[in-house]
C-alpha cells in the first residue's frame, strides 16, 4: 500500500483518523541508530507504528522493532512526543492520518537483522552518516533530539 507524507502542505487531504504510534531509536553498542527504508514510500525511517488496543506505548515500540527489524530492544528512555497537526500521512486505502507518536530511547539486547514486508532495506547507521540519506524531515527531528542529548524529552 502507498503512503505519502505531508507536511504544512495546503494540498494535503484532511486526516479521518488519529493513530497513536510508538517509534524508537534503537542503538547497538557502537552508538549506531538502526534505521528502515520503508517499502510503502521508499524513505529511510525509526522502526515504529501503530498501537495494539491490548498493549501499552513502550510495548508497541519493542513489538514494532521486532516485527520491522527483527532485534529486541529495551526502552532506556523518552526522545520526545510527536504531535504537530501539520503532518499528515495518507495512505493508498483512504485513510488519512494524524499521527501521534511518542518516539523512544532503546538498546539492542538481542535477536538478529531481518528484512520485513514493510521495508527493503535494515540498517545500523553512524550520526555522521546520517544527513544525506533520503528521509521524511519529521524522521530526522526525532533523530536530532536524540542527539542532541537533552536529558529532557521534546515536547512538540
Amino acid at each position: 500500500m502507498s503512503r505519502t507524507e505531508f507536511y504544512d502542505d495546503p494540498r494535503a487531504p484532511k486526516p479521518n483518523t488519529v493513530v497513536v504510534a510508538a517509534s524508537a531509536v534503537a542503538v547497538d553498542g557502537d552508538g549506531r541508530i538502526l534505521l528502515q527504508r520503508r517499502r510503502d514510500n521508499r524513505l529511510w525511517a525509526l522502526p515504529g507504528g501503530g498501537m495494539e488496543m491490548w498493549e501499552s506505548l513502550p510495548e508497541a515500540a519493542v513489538r514494532e522493532v521486532k516485527e520491522e527489524t527483527g532485534f529486541d530492544v529495551e526502552i532506556t528512555g523518552l526522545v520526545g512526543t510527536y504531535t504537530d497537526p501539520r503532518h499528515v500521512i495518507a495512505y493508498g486505502d483512504g485513510e488519512v492520518r494524524r499521527q501521534f507518536n511518542v518516539c523512544f530511547r532503546a538498546r539492542i539486547v538481542g535477536g538478529s537483522l531481518s528484512v520485513s514486508d514493510e521495508s527493503t532495506e535494515v540498517r545500523f547507521v553512524a550520526a555522521r552518516e546520517i544527513a544525506p540519506l533520503d528521509m521524511h524531515h519529521t524522521q530526522r527531528l526525532r533523530i536530532d533530539h536524540y542527539l542532541a542529548g537533552s536529558p529532557e524529552p521534546y515536547l512538540g
